[in-house]
């Protein structure tokens, strides 16, 4: 029988390629942002994101409680799939690590500049926003007083290839089901 046997008990073999873990990061333009309230509740939302040396690199105003709630505890987590990607569905990877907040102008225009060009050059997704972005004038809606960026540096990875699941799955369950035919 092959290595995936009989069941899903052990997935580390369906891990993704490092490659196309950058792929998936570098493609998927969203993600779930995870932190903890304060009673230690995990808690997140999908937020639009830059990747850039390896970090993962986010926008939000200070009242979002996410803010406050990485000023009180930075461990945190975020989630990406290639659902609605060119490499199809079935991917994913999710990091644990932690995330700093700046409000320095410097980082702030940094990161706009790369958000505004990174939603201009989105494949057109019939999102009428998108369409018709202008680069410099997204910028100038971003900065405003009350608004930060995140800097999200993974520490952990869990890395999932579902294409590699399922032809495990199917040659398993051809061996699985020849097997219990002939019992």
């Amino acid at each position: 029988m092959t290595t995936q046997s009989t069941n899903y008990d052990d997935v580390t073999q369906y891990r993704l390629d490092p490659e196309r873990e950058e792929e998936l990061i570098n493609s998927a333009g969203e993600c779930v942002f995870i932190w903890s309230n304060k009673a230690g509740h995990p808690i997140g939302v999908i937020t639009a994101y830059v990747p850039v040396d390896g970090k993962i690199w986010m926008t939000a105003t200070r009242e979002r409680v996410r803010i406050k709630a990485i000023a009180r505890d930075p461990r945190s987590s975020c989630v990406f799939t290639s659902k609605g990607t060119p490499m199809g569905g079935g991917k994913t990877v999710t990091y644990k690590g932690h995330t700093v907040i700046h409000d320095d102008e410097k980082t702030k225009h940094w990161f706009y500049h790369l958000l505004a060009k990174g939603m201009t050059m989105r494949e057109d997704d019939g999102n009428e926003f998108t369409k018709n972005l202008k680069p410099e004038l997204f910028v100038k809606f971003l900065d405003t007083p009350e608004r930060v960026v995140l800097e999200f540096t993974p520490e952990l990875s869990i890395p999932f290839d579902g294409d590699k699941m399922a032809k495990g799955t199917a040659a398993a369950y051809a061996q699985f089901a020849a097997q219990e035919d002939s019992a």
